[in-house]
């Protein structure tokens, strides 16, 4: 018998003596074992292991269960307390990291960072170990505790000399050992950080990193925080009711992206992330409800850039009664509500950019906006709605040479003002009347032929809402879907699918609608003056990590 007949038959035994699920969990072993073997501990990590060897064998748990009940943070003492309030602050508890250590023999001062900020602590050895055995500061103080474990002291706020507001010790207990060291920040004498750690890489690969050492990135997300509690605060200031819709969708509709693809094994179907959560809150309208509004976390499978993340959040809400026109009044109303409980004022610092969110917002067409950018370049073109698709091609051909010859007219007035009109807008501009061809989910334009009323908000340089008069024909709908059909079949694989439970919902009838789409992300980038998107979201999507390879002996 051949040796590969051999372990065909040892494969084929594994299967039936064990089944897939052993083979399965043998070979992820396997993986994690190689795994394990590309990992080498450096030797401040080998320190750091026997120093946790070593307080275990004195007796003590580096990473207590029991409850640690802190009553004080590092901002809350440093914004109230004054010796006239040392009454106040005699008994505190707080907990935090070590974030830097001054050794003075007896007695250190450690820096101590902690959800809130930064405070100083007063450890003195006779304070913590009063009696005649003084192994707490000797050996787990002094001689095993790093930069970077999380401890926990009480004590008395005082003034040092210097006028330090600062914690004194007088017990402390080690919570969670660090077994890896923090890089490290250099900072001035006020403790202000000036050479923090800015490399891309590790920065949004261990946020967790990130956040502990530089003290400008929690402040981005408490902003993105304040951010979406000001919104959601405005809508239902208005009555607008917050709902769920689904993630995994049979048909990804909503809008002209690629989805991602995955299968439902019970029902044996294909399913889709959803790059959109439109025309499910539209069926909430049809159904009576009259203002709905989500935070929509959307999938995309699609490019990557500073703008862009394959997974990122949108704001829709979709109003009944109204038109596009009412809803630019009520966005100019939310964004400049938004720049003030920020900011304190409608003006916001964007890189080099002041962006002034007063409202009202100048409102332009876009073939206007078009023409206005070939006017200014010089440019000897001029476009309007009635054009062609092939007189557009060749304008754009003209242009740009390499133009795909799958997309329709819609996307050719998209790739014309995409390159010479939107980085232009950098104050927040109303872009109005788009292409019928661009817009499959919006109403005809009800005075201008070939053209829908629809507006998208420019600031900066970058689209930050987009919004409808929303499409409740039914049979406009259909025709509009089936013209998306025969887009995909030319090879545009972002065109819509047919969603023929939402047009069986448009048929039973819905109101007139406005809806709007607001980019979450891009929007914490204006308010929170961020370069890229990957800066305001906790864990941005990265190429897989590089394991190296062992080396051969």
């Amino acid at each position: 018998m051949s040796c590969k007949n051999k372990v065909f038959i040892n494969i084929k035994t594994l299967f039936k003596g064990f089944g897939i699920k052993f083979f399965i969990t043998f070979i992820f072993a396997k993986i994690n074992e190689k795994n394990k073997m590309n990992t080498e501990l450096n030797e401040q990590e080998i320190l750091r292991r026997s120093k946790l060897e070593e307080i275990t064998k004195n007796g003590i748990d580096a990473y207590p269960a029991a409850l640690f009940d802190v009553n004080a943070s590092a901002q809350r003492i440093l914004e109230n307390f004054s010796p006239e309030k040392a009454e106040e602050f005699k008994n505190i508890t707080i907990a935090g990291r070590v974030m830097s250590v001054r050794d003075m023999g007896k007695a250190c001062f450690v820096s101590l960072q902690d959800a809130t900020g930064r405070i100083q602590l007063y450890i003195r050895r006779d304070d913590i170990c009063p009696g005649e055995d003084k192994s707490t500061f000797d050996v787990l103080f002094k001689k095993h505790t790093d930069i970077g474990d999380i401890i926990g002291v009480t004590g008395y706020v005082f003034v040092t000399k210097v006028g330090e507001t600062s914690v004194h010790a007088t017990s402390f207990t080690m919570l969670s050992k660090s077994l890896r060291p923090l890089p490290i920040v250099k900072r001035d004498e006020q403790g202000n950080a000036f050479d923090e750690v800015t490399d891309p890489e590790f920065r949004y690969r261990q946020r967790y990193v990130d956040l502990i050492i530089n003290p400008t990135v929690k402040d981005t997300f408490i902003k993105r925080t304040k951010l979406v509690n000001t919104i959601r605060d405005f809508l239902n200031s208005y009555g607008a009711l917050e709902v769920d819709t689904p993630v995994l969708q049979a048909i990804p509709g909503g809008a002209t992206a690629r989805p991602f693809l995955t299968h439902h094994n019970t029902l044996d179907i294909p399913m889709y992330l959803r790059i959109a959560n439109e025309l499910y809150l539209k069926r909430l309208i049809v159904g009576g409800f009259d203002w709905v509004y989500e935070f929509s976390r959307n999938f995309r499978n699609e490019g990557m850039d500073r703008t862009h993340n394959p997974e990122f959040t949108v704001l829709e809400w979709y109003t009944a009664y109204k038109d596009y026109n009412w809803m630019m009044d009520i966005t100019e109303k939310l964004f400049e509500k938004i720049a003030v409980a920020l900011h304190g004022t409608t003006k916001v610092k964007v890189g080099e950019n002041e962006i002034n969110f007063e409202a009202p917002f100048k409102r332009i067409t876009i073939f206007d906006a078009i023409n206005e950018a070939f006017q200014r370049t010089g440019k000897p073109y001029v476009i309007n709605s009635d054009m062609s698709e092939d007189e557009l091609r060749k304008i754009c051909k003209e242009l740009y040479k390499d133009v795909d010859p799958k997309i329709g007219k819609g996307k050719l007035v998209d790739l014309l003002f995409g390159n010479e009109a939107e980085p232009y807008f950098i104050q927040p501009t109303f872009i109005t009347d788009y292409p019928i061809e661009m817009s499959p989910l919006t109403k005809k334009h009800r005075s201008k032929p070939g053209l829908v009323e629809r507006f998208e908000l420019m600031v900066n340089g970058k689209e930050l809402a987009n919004a409808y008069s929303e499409l409740n024909d039914p049979l406009d709908q259909r025709e509009r879907f089936e013209e998306q059909a025969r887009l995909m079949e030319r090879g545009d694989d972002e065109a819509m699918f047919i969603d023929q439970d939402f047009l069986r919902a448009l048929e039973y009838g819905m109101p007139p609608t406005a809806g709007i789409g607001i980019g979450i992300d891009r929007l914490a980038m204006i308010m929170t003056n961020s370069h890229s998107i990957q800066d305001v979201l906790f864990f941005p999507q990265m190429r897989p990590e590089k394991q190296e390879e062992p080396q051969q002996v």
